[in-house]
């Protein structure tokens, strides 16, 4: 197991360094820099200013000479100066990473209890109705965007019933205690994670009815039933355990995308996340703050990647051998 741990370790470096290489590069492909957008904001037409602010930003330096400086300073945990928050680019991350990390957790946790359950009951009842009204709501959720579901939601529930805050991440003005800072925040937690988590959960009940259906076709199970085992005992201890396989692969994949979704979902809910800082970034030009958004979310997909294998070969001894 330390052995696999660590071979991952050390593929993962030559790949997080490729992924800072061609975000760097792609960064400079794009047209306008945030010189040119701080400029326009301050109206600053003076050449020997603009010349001073490109010289302090590095910008007069060979784009290869930047990427070296770059490179080095991620590797000291220096990801650049954020010039619209007056403050480095790790802290400003830093500072909106537990509300994105909340919405992200709780959204895939929402998911997979409710695809997990609903592909196995999907599996077990299969061509029932069950059957059916699960196919159908697993379409239904799949099809639509996060976003949509997400105003429909504030429509219903936050503006027609008000069981819920339109958006934000805590009440303004209203001083609670820890427990209730905590039911708060979970209060207005319940609607963007609904909405973030229902098309993740309709592609799990979709996988795990897949896979729950193809092994209890195999030898091993009908061996379990020829035994007299119940048939709970078989669903349970021999047919789940096996079927979860592609789910943790899926779950591997997705938790690294859920960034992305986030950050429509935050926009839509005012949810003070990484999101709303990358919109902003990505209109501002604020390329360093692009930049270290980029360079986490890959680093996350890397972790995420190593745990799932180390997952994978506790549930499945022969991947150890």
């Amino acid at each position: 197991m330390l052995r696999l741990i660590r071979r991952r370790l050390l593929q993962a470096i030559p790949l997080l360094l490729g992924v800072i290489i061609i975000n760097f590069v792609l960064m400079n492909l794009v047209p306008g820099s945030l010189l040119d957008v701080m400029t326009a904001e301050q109206q600053v037409t003076d050449p020997v200013m603009i010349a001073r602010l490109r010289h302090l930003y590095g910008m007069d330096e060979p784009a290869g000479i930047q990427l070296l400086h770059y490179i080095g300073a991620v590797a000291r945990l220096d990801l650049g100066f954020s010039y619209r928050q007056n403050m480095p680019v790790l802290d400003v991350i830093l500072a909106h990473l537990p509300a994105t990390l909340i919405l992200m957790l709780s959204s895939i946790a929402l998911a997979v209890i409710i695809g997990t359950a609903a592909g196995v009951l999907a599996a077990v009842r299969v061509n029932t109705w069950w059957d059916s009204l699960i196919s159908a709501l697993a379409v239904i959720c799949f099809a639509a965007p996060s976003f949509w579901l997400g105003i429909m939601m504030i429509i219903l529930f936050s503006v027609k019933l008000g069981w819920f805050p339109v958006g934000g991440m805590e009440t303004i003005g209203v001083r609670l205690g820890p427990w209730g800072q905590a039911l708060d925040i979970l209060h207005h937690l319940v609607l963007p994670a609904v909405a973030l988590g229902l098309f993740y959960a309709a592609t799990y009940a979709r996988v795990m009815r897949a896979s729950m259906l193809e092994v209890y076709q195999l030898d091993f199970v009908r061996t379990a039933r020829a035994k007299g085992l119940s048939h709970a005992r078989v669903v349970v201890s021999h047919v789940l355990r096996n079927a979860l396989l592609p789910v943790v692969t899926l779950l591997g994949l997705q938790l690294g995308t859920v960034l992305g979704g986030s950050i429509v979902v935050e926009a839509v809910f005012s949810w003070p996340g990484i999101g709303q800082v990358l919109f902003d970034s990505v209109m501002t030009r604020n390329y360093p703050v692009i930049l270290g958004v980029l360079v986490l979310s890959s680093l996350l997909v890397i972790v995420i990647n190593i745990v799932v294998d180390v997952i994978y070969s506790r549930l499945d001894p022969r991947i150890r051998s």
